[in-house]
């Protein structure tokens, strides 16, 4: 089984490590990551409040130098801790309301090939290799039912996959976030409630 976000912005072959988890059995493939310090994330959370805020007005709201702030956010969009604007884009916005998981089971030794040709499938928006049942985790939007059967049909073609099993998303119950994620990174290392403040804000 594989563990790696699959996508343009962070391809499955680089930046990973990997260990036989049994031999016959495949490898393990995990990102690795350098974390980021108090400085960085007090930046990301200006930003995620104000995405529109200037260097000048960040620095002085943080009580940083211009520099500073300028220097800081170059190096986060450079190393990938920023992701790429079109991730930002609703889906539904651009004609394909329609949201579902498909879970993709396939021939291990065949995964780089499938990848290439899930690439080539537009509606496919994001794949994850995953560990359980499935091998990849897709997840896929469609101007409707009738497209949603065609993208499924085009995986299934897809030499080396065996199955594949959609989930449609009926509401999208938390809306991806990483807010408080920040808000715990600080607490962790300021003992401060930053967590409880950040939840009761998104809840507002």
């Amino acid at each position: 089984m594989l563990l790696t976000l699959i996508n343009a912005h962070n391809p499955w072959e680089a930046n990973w490590a990997s260990c036989t988890i049994h031999p016959g059995f495949g490898v393990l493939i995990l990102r690795i990551m350098q974390q980021l310090d108090v400085t960085d994330i007090r930046i990301l959370q200006a930003l995620s409040a104000a995405p529109k805020a200037s260097a000048v007005a960040i620095a002085a709201e943080l009580g940083l130098s211009r520099n500073t702030v300028q220097s800081r956010m170059a190096r986060l969009d450079l190393s990938g801790a920023l992701l790429p604007f079109e991730q930002r884009i609703n889906p539904a916005f651009l004609g394909f309301p329609l949201a579902s998981f498909v879970n993709i089971h396939i021939q291990q030794r065949k995964l780089g090939a499938i990848v290439a040709k899930l690439r080539l499938i537009p509606e496919i928006i994001e794949a994850h290799g995953v560990t359980g049942s499935a091998d990849i985790l897709a997840r896929v939007v469609a101007s409707g039912a009738e497209e949603l059967f065609r993208v499924n049909g085009a995986i299934l073609d897809i030499d080396g996959v065996e199955r594949a099993d959609t989930s449609l998303s009926m509401a999208e119950l938390i809306p991806r976030r990483t807010s408080t994620l920040m808000a715990q990174r600080l607490a962790s290392t300021q003992g401060s409630p930053a967590l409880a403040t950040a939840v009761s804000h998104e809840a507002h």
